[in-house]
Formats: C-alpha cells, sequence, structure tokens
C-alpha cells in the first residue's frame, strides 16, 4: 500500500467519525455531549459573578499586602529592604547588587501585572453583574402590559417568529 492510498484511507475514515459542529435540538444530541441536557446548560447567576468578583477582590488585597517586597523594610528615601540590599552589594562591587536589583524589578513588575489582572476581573464582574440586572429589569419591564400585568402568551410568541 502507497503513502497516498494510506492517507486517502484515514481521511475518509475521519470524516466519517466527524460530529455535526451545531446542534440546535438539544433532543437529538446523543447523552454525555455538551448540549445534552437542559436547552439552558449555561447559567450563570449574580451570585456566581459576585462570588467570583469578590474573591478576585481578596485576592488582589492579599496579594498587594504580601507580595511587595519592594516596599518591605522602607527606610527614610523611600527604598525597600530587598533595594537596600542591592545598593549595598553593589556598592562593594558585588555582581550579586545588580542581579538582586533586577530579579526585584521583574518581580514587581511580575506582581503589578497579575494585581492589575486581579483588578480587571473583578471590575469586570462588578460591572457585569450590575448590567445584567439592569437588562433583566428592563426585559421584565418589556414584558409587563400598561396596566402592569404579565403579557398573555398570544402576545408573547409574536416575539419568537
Amino acid at each position: 500500500m502507497t503513502f497516498n492510498q494510506e492517507w486517502s484511507g484515514l481521511m475518509s475514515e475521519a470524516k466519517g467519525r466527524q460530529s455535526v459542529g451545531m446542534r440546535l435540538n438539544a433532543g437529538e444530541t446523543p447523552p454525555g455531549i455538551p448540549g445534552s441536557g437542559s436547552p439552558f446548560d449555561l447559567v450563570v447567576t449574580q451570585d456566581d459573578l459576585g462570588a467570583v468578583g469578590n474573591q478576585a477582590f481578596l485576592l488582589h488585597a492579599e496579594l498587594r499586602r504580601k507580595a511587595d517586597i519592594a516596599g518591605a523594610g522602607r527606610n527614610t528615601s523611600g527604598a525597600g529592604s530587598t533595594a537596600q540590599a542591592a545598593q549595598e552589594l553593589s556598592a562593594h562591587n558585588m555582581a550579586m547588587g545588580d542581579e538582586l536589583s533586577t530579579t526585584l524589578s521583574v518581580w514587581d513588575s511580575q506582581v503589578k501585572t497579575v494585581l492589575q489582572m486581579c483588578a480587571h476581573i473583578s471590575n469586570h464582574l462588578n460591572y457585569s453583574q450590575k448590567t445584567h440586572a439592569k437588562n433583566d429589569e428592563l426585559i421584565e419591564a418589556s414584558l409587563r402590559g400598561p396596566d402592569g400585568s404579565a403579557m398573555p402568551v398570544s402576545e408573547l410568541s409574536k416575539y419568537m417568529s
């Protein structure tokens, strides 16, 4: 068997095993595949968003407090103890001083990046939570009749077509 024959056989086998990329009717999806359960598989509640946002906020606060080695033990000129050690080592012509200074700089940069990401996640989820709550209120208000009663099903079906 040549390579081309073997390759063609493998390709046709693979095409036979491919699944459909999108299924609109969840009832036809085989069990065990995402989308096979309830048509509402993806559910995020306001409490979920709030909990994740809160954890990101708490992580930000703790990381800021515990990972700040650049500012720990500041002297009167504002240099932290690690920076002071790097300066002292460099003053005594030890290469380790420059390396410690570089390490401190890289560490500080990376901690700031993680802090920014935590703040971004927390702020975004708080924003999402408020926006979705506001959208829910608008949708609920639009589905009420002029007298505040629930809109009849016959009226709702107009939106489905």
